[in-house]
């Protein structure tokens, strides 16, 4: 048989024992030596040189009550046993200077005695091997029980623990049901992506880059990922969101950084800015590919460091938040073309999740129309639904190649909320389905654009956020843009598109109104302009 092995702190509160009356105490490690079902081959005792004294009482009453148990000395000195840092070092290296013979010993860990940081330092090292063990925890007698009292013994490798390992588990499945607003999706690829959130999101604080389509659910996703971390008191700030579309010029350092008073013409009072508003929090920058390359920088820096310099400050400002980053641009060819940092890119990549359209997910249109009509239904307070032969036919056009869901789930939304408000006592019928269907499949039509300004839009723009405007929309933006690729600069585009208006007022700014429409689909002058 394996010898039996126990390493153990001297108790030198509980052990300390002395004169005839001891034999009448409970004391931990003469207790871990007198039980009948449990012999003791040796005994490893780990104390401080200042209690050279009762170790060597504890050996000597050992040798009287249980002369088969041989008791080796271990010194370890502690400046400070409440010190966590220092206690699991001191245990560490002792753990790593012992010689284990698994093969021909069984070891166990006492973790009774010793101060509550030693033991729970003995817990970590033997759950994570360095201390290859079971543990065992004594306890004094009672009167059932006399002494030498009880013990127990605990396994972290056994299957008793399965109980544990299976309310993680619950834990984890009420946290990704929890991410997607309770719906119950039954894509298998789009499931496992939850769950791989859920568990980044609770072990981890480092950024992370949610990319996919417009009206793939990035925003909604952020948000819930936020409240679930709140709700486990692993965030206590708020969740801040910014569009990073309309930080467009000089006021993007300003609304990302803060400023100081007086900072500029028109600062008349200090401004806080978004980083130190997401403090302890949660900071959500969507579309983060629209930032400029200053903006970046410094934003690397306050990812990095938690630091930054608000506009016209010398002074320093700290702020601890949780980066969440979205795009729907692809962030490597914005790299390769000059448009967004490399070094940024590495920082935010560490953890990036590609969230499917509707295409993907056809599975999830079922739940997800239930989902939209409890949301509308809640908005509004009053039920919505369908009749039996509504709910069929539209479902069956929501699966079919027609219903294409260019906006994804904002077009799924959007459609819900038409139908139900065009309906009589909450209830959705034949007629509202298929005005509906004629509505979504005249949008969708009107977006389809010729290939002459397909192929000027979509050398500025993705194709996804064209598919989202309006044909008018897209006639003017094309003219805008045909306007900027041609003019020698600026002021001249701009002399050119505001050419009646510029000559109606006393005083022109027509290079900033040009700035200002191009921001608003997300574009400058710099990325448009050839030279």
């Amino acid at each position: 048989m394996k010898k039996k092995i126990a390493i153990s702190l001297l108790g030198t509160t509980l052990d300390k024992r002395y004169g005839q009356k001891r034999w009448e105490r409970w004391r931990p490690n003469i207790a871990l030596c007198q039980y009948d079902d449990l012999i003791i081959d040796r005994l490893e005792l780990l104390f401080s040189k200042d209690f050279q004294s009762l170790a060597d009482l504890i050996k000597q009453d050992i040798k009287q009550t249980s002369p088969e148990t041989e008791v080796v000395f271990h010194h370890i000195e502690q400046q400070d046993p409440w010190d966590f840092e220092e206690v699991y070092a001191t245990l560490h290296d002792f753990s790593k200077s012992y010689t284990f013979n698994p093969e021909k010993e069984d070891y166990l860990v006492h973790i009774t005695t010793g101060t509550h940081v030693a033991q729970i330092c003995l817990f970590l090292l033997t759950e994570a091997r360095y201390l290859p063990a079971q543990l065992i925890q004594t306890s004094p007698p009672n009167k059932e029980n006399p002494l030498p009292g009880t013990y127990s013994t605990i396994d972290l490798d056994l299957s008793q623990y399965d109980l544990i390992a299976q309310r993680f588990a619950t834990e984890q499945q009420e946290g990704a049901h929890f991410l997607k607003s309770g719906i119950a999706t039954k894509n298998p690829a789009f499931n496992k992506l939850i769950d791989q959130i859920e568990h980044v999101a609770m072990h981890s604080t480092a950024p992370v880059l949610l990319t996919g389509p417009t009206g793939s659910g990035k925003t909604q996703l952020a948000r819930k990922v936020y409240e679930l971390k709140k709700q486990r008191s692993q965030i206590s700030g708020e969740f801040v969101e910014v569009n990073c579309a309309t930080l467009q010029g000089d006021g993007a350092m300003s609304a990302l950084f803060g400023h100081c008073k007086g900072a500029f013409t028109g600062a008349l009072s200090a401004r806080t800015g978004l980083l130190l508003r997401a403090n302890q929090g949660m900071l959500f920058l969507d579309e983060i590919g629209e930032l400029g390359l200053d903006e970046q920088a410094m934003l690397l820096r306050a990812i990095e460091e938690h630091r930054f310099l608000p506009v016209g400050s010398d002074k320093e400002k700290t702020s601890q938040f949780q980066l969440i980053a979205g795009t729907n641009r692809d962030l490597i060819e914005s790299v390769k073309s000059g448009h967004f940092r490399e070094d940024l890119l590495a920082r935010i990549d560490l953890w990036t999740f590609q969230l499917p359209g509707i295409k993907e997910r056809k599975q999830d249109l079922a739940p997800n129309i239930q989902y939209e009509l409890e949301q509308y239904s809640r908005q509004h307070q009053h039920q919505l639904s369908f009749n039996k032969q509504a709910y069929a036919t539209y479902l069956t056009f929501s699966l079919s190649e027609q219903a294409i869901w260019k906006a994804n789930f904002r077009d799924l939304s959007a459609s819900i909320t038409r139908m139900g408000t065009l309906s009589i006592g909450g209830r959705i019928k034949m007629a509202e389905v298929n005005d509906e269907i004629s509505r979504l499949l005249q949008r969708w039509s009107n977006h389809s654009i010729t290939p002459s300004s397909k192929s000027c839009l979509t050398t500025h723009l993705p194709q996804d956020q064209i598919d989202t405007l309006d044909y008018i929309e897209r006639v003017q933006l094309e003219a805008v843009l045909e306007v900027c690729m041609t003019a020698k600069n600026l002021s001249s585009a701009s002399r050119q598109l505001f050419n009646i208006s510029r000559t109606l007022k006393k005083t022109n700014n027509d290079a900033d109104r040009l700035r200002k429409y191009l921001a608003k689909y997300s574009l400058s002058w710099q990325n448009i302009h050839p030279s």
